[in-house]
């Protein structure tokens, strides 16, 4: 008789309100991890409406914030209740995923990677050389800095006035504890794809050998950006020659850098 115990399944989270994202959303993101992981897993999905969400995918109510969303302010502080005491009745290490990341290759080193006691985040490749981190992919032992969500509790609008982001309060609550991907694993879109003028005029978005997963801070998102748009309500792409001359014609100089061609390898990842 087999005495060995079950794997533990690797644990994905993601986390989803409002109605910028919708069940499709998280049902992509579970189909993209199951063909990129090794099993067991289970993908948790936190969230104020699990209505459509396929069954496979474990959902739970929200963390509570426990204090007034911050006013004024562009980051996602709401992310920071996952940084509590605990966490639902889950335990152990946890990837985080953001919604709108496109899954290219294995998911399995980001469970194996350094210490599972680390918490590793992404670089901020906005800004490389500021020791800030990118909570679009990042990996935490559920528990183990309860004093982030209690410091932001202390004093949030303050915070995030300070802050700006919630990565950028989490970097500075991490300090020297913080630790980082290794460099290829997760992928900026605009900055290691799409490429600066004049290359996306030239070619479309490539996609960097060696990542596993692209994220899209800032815009445009995957479903915009494999369309060849820049934001939902762009006009449908037309080609570099008609953008180009909208733009010109507009006198629109920001239009001319947001330009991108249809990506064909987003169309075949992202589903």
């Amino acid at each position: 008789m087999n005495t060995t115990p079950p794997a533990t399944p690797k644990l994905v989270l993601c986390i989803k309100w409002g109605t910028k994202y919708g069940a499709d959303d998280v049902n992509r993101l579970q189909r993209m991890v199951a063909r990129h992981i090794t099993p067991p897993f289970q993908l948790v999905c936190f969230t104020d409406d699990a209505a459509g969400i396929d069954p496979a995918v474990r959902t739970l109510p929200l963390p509570e914030l426990g204090c007034p969303e911050p006013q004024r302010t562009r980051g996602k502080w709401r992310k920071l209740a996952l940084w509590g005491p605990s966490l639902a009745d889950l335990q152990g290490t946890a990837l985080f995923v953001d919604l709108d990341s496109v899954i290219v290759g294995s998911l399995d080193p980001y469970f194996s990677h350094g210490d599972p006691e680390a918490v590793i985040l992404e670089r901020n490749w906005s800004r490389p050389l500021s020791g800030l981190g990118q909570t679009s992919v990042f990996r935490f032992p559920i528990g183990s800095h309860p004093e982030i969500l209690a410091q932001f509790r202390s004093n949030p609008q303050a915070i995030a006035d300070r802050y700006r982001y919630e990565q950028h309060f989490v970097t500075a609550c991490l300090g020297r504890e913080l630790r980082f991907w290794p460099r290829g694993w997760t992928r900026h879109f605009r900055l290691h794809c799409l490429g600066p003028l004049p290359l996306r005029y030239l070619r479309p978005a490539r996609l960097p050998a060696g990542s596993r997963i692209i994220t899209f801070p800032g815009g445009p998102n995957p479903n915009d950006a494999r369309r060849g748009r820049w934001k939902p309500d762009s006009p449908p792409y037309a080609g570099r020659r008609a953008h180009l001359g909208r733009a010109l014609r507009q006198g629109n100089w920001g239009a001319v850098r947001r330009f991108a061609m249809p990506v064909p390898w987003i169309e075949r990842h992202w589903s």
